[in-house]
């Protein structure tokens, strides 16, 4: 182990104070481990983290790093500094591989860790661990909106924007008033995870929704639609859809997460329009491979007499009246065309 000549200069009074501490007074501890989260049985403050571990959080807000990155690397470093020494790589390497989580949470302890290591100079060979993929399954159109009819504001707002336009928990909280624009009825998210800048349509019904919570709440221009934060969001998704099962005894509710409304918006997406490369920019994908996963998920049967085709220039919309095909709607600038089949 070789450590670097990096000097701990800031004092703990020092740091902004949304650095110190992440809970307030209120706030219930949340322990996530292995995809499951857990309530903690009494109400505490968060103590702050040590201070070597606040100068790597300072670094990473400085860079411009999000909440949710340096939120998340408080909490996984502070985790790691009760079980091992972070000055000591090889310590912090048999405190991962000894937890008892899955391989993708171990790799996320590593990457949380190899911040710590980059900060303060320390050489150490990051462990490889490889995240086991999940099938997605996607949930009914009715399961999803009887979810929705079940929820009081603002969830049910939050949780109409994740069905129809598909965006992610992040992007979400990410939202002010001025990225929409209700004269065309489209939405301009801030895309996260460096994917591509995208718009969205949404409905009567959501411009209405969105219309009457910002007049109620009195919310300006570069103010965010929402407070709080995407693991508040999820919490609150899983309370609710738990509550849901149990009053209807159907325990498939509980299998539904809140991440399944944006892959059943890119299911529908695909279903619909047959497209990847549409898909993609819908959903805000940065690598195709990503998008593909929507190739292999079937929600919904189409109909077997019909062949549909998506265009988006004047040349596709020839080729495809030539062809014979037969003009639909338009959604997001994208024709969707469809001709019998024989």
């Amino acid at each position: 182990m070789t450590t670097g000549s990096r000097k701990d200069t800031t004092q703990l009074g020092q740091y902004p104070a949304h650095l110190e501490t992440t809970q307030n007074g209120n706030d219930e501890i949340l322990e996530r481990s292995y995809g499951e989260t857990r309530r903690s049985p009494v109400q505490i403050r968060a103590a702050p983290p040590n201070p070597k571990i606040l100068n790597v959080l300072v670094s990473l807000e400085a860079n411009n790093k999000s909440k949710s990155v340096i939120r998340n690397t408080r909490k996984y470093l502070t985790s790691l500094s009760k079980e091992a020494n972070l000055e000591n790589p090889e310590e912090v390497k048999e405190a991962i591989k000894n937890r008892k989580v899955s391989d993708g949470m171990k790799r996320i302890l590593c990457y949380a860790y190899q911040r710590y290591a980059d900060y303060y100079q320390i050489q150490w060979k990051k462990p490889k661990y490889v995240a086991k993929s999940r099938e997605v399954k996607i949930p009914t159109k009715q399961k999803i909106e009887k979810i929705i009819a079940s929820a009081h504001a603002p969830l049910n707002l939050k949780l109409q924007i994740s069905y129809e336009d598909g965006l992610r928990p992040i992007e979400l909280y990410t939202l002010r008033p001025k990225d929409i624009d209700f004269e065309q009825r489209k939405l301009y998210p801030e895309t996260a995870k460096n994917g591509s800048p995208r718009f969205l349509p949404i409905s009567i019904q959501l411009k209405g929704m969105l219309e009457t919570y910002i007049q109620q709440h009195n919310i300006k221009p570069d103010e965010h639609l929402f407070k709080g934060n995407q693991t508040q969001y999820s919490q609150s998704f899983r309370e609710l859809r738990n509550r849901l099962a149990k009053r209807l005894n159907d325990p498939s509710y509980k299998n539904i997460k809140l991440y399944d409304l944006r892959h059943y918006f890119g299911t529908t997406m695909y279903a619909e329009l047959g497209n990847l490369r549409i898909v993609q920019k819908l959903m805000g994908h940065k690598h195709i491979t990503t998008t593909e996963i929507y190739e292999h998920l079937t929600l919904m049967e189409t109909d077997p007499k019909f062949i549909t085709r998506a265009t988006q220039t004047t040349q596709e919309d020839d080729q495809a009246i030539a062809e014979g095909f037969e003009y639909i709607t338009e959604r997001n600038q994208i024709k969707m065309w469809r001709k019998r089949k024989f």
